[in-house]
Parts: structure tokens; C-alpha cells; sequence
């Protein structure tokens, strides 16, 4: 058996992705606005409970192999919340890591 490689088509990263699945030029335009406003909202998010994290680690004076161990990560997991590197996380990954220093999330939806 053999597997097909070949690439076929390329989207270029600014393109609608959806104008080239084959939406209509108004929906395509709808459906990229929509995603780009839950990617908006998803960064926020993690960039709220990454300053969560991060205060923690300043308010207790800690060095980041502490906070590391502490949090259960490696030193350089601990550097990428500090340096708000919000594509390396998982919300669910910045909740574990904030209640293991005492600081439950709680979720409002309004």
C-alpha cells in the first residue's frame, strides 16, 4: 500500500479559510469574523489567568525553579507563563496549575 503525499494546496495564513472551503463570500466573512473573536476572547482568558500566576510568583518572591516545583511544571513551563506566552497553554492547564496554589477559578458567563 502506498500513502500520497503530495501536496495539493496551500492556504497562505492570511487567508479566509473559509472562502477557500467554499463559503460564500458572506458567510466566509462571518464565520472568519466569529473565529476571530473566539480566538480574541480565548487569548484573553489565558492571559488573565497567566497574570494570576505570575503575581502569585512575584508576590511570594519566588525564583521560577520554586514556582516550577510548586506548580508541579518545569522551570521553563513557569518562564512562558511569566512571559505571557499564551499558544503554549490550555485554559485547562492555567486552572490545574492555579488551584494548586490555592486559587480556585470560578466561571461567569454572562
Amino acid at each position: 500500500m502506498t500513502i500520497d503525499t503530495q501536496i495539493r494546496h496551500v492556504t497562505s495564513p492570511d487567508a479566509n479559510l473559509f472562502a477557500e472551503l467554499g463559503f460564500s463570500p458572506a458567510n466566509a466573512a462571518q464565520f472568519q469574523a466569529q473565529s476571530q473573536q473566539q480566538i480574541n476572547d480565548t487569548r484573553a482568558l489565558k492571559a488573565q489567568l497567566m497574570g494570576e500566576l505570575s503575581k502569585w510568583i512575584d508576590d511570594n518572591h519566588l525564583k521560577q525553579a520554586q514556582a516550577a516545583e510548586i506548580l508541579m511544571v518545569s522551570r521553563p513551563r513557569v518562564s512562558d507563563v511569566v512571559n505571557m506566552k499564551v499558544s503554549k497553554f490550555t485554559i485547562d492547564t492555567l486552572v490545574d496549575m492555579l488551584s494548586r496554589i490555592g486559587k480556585p477559578v470560578r466561571l461567569l458567563v454572562s
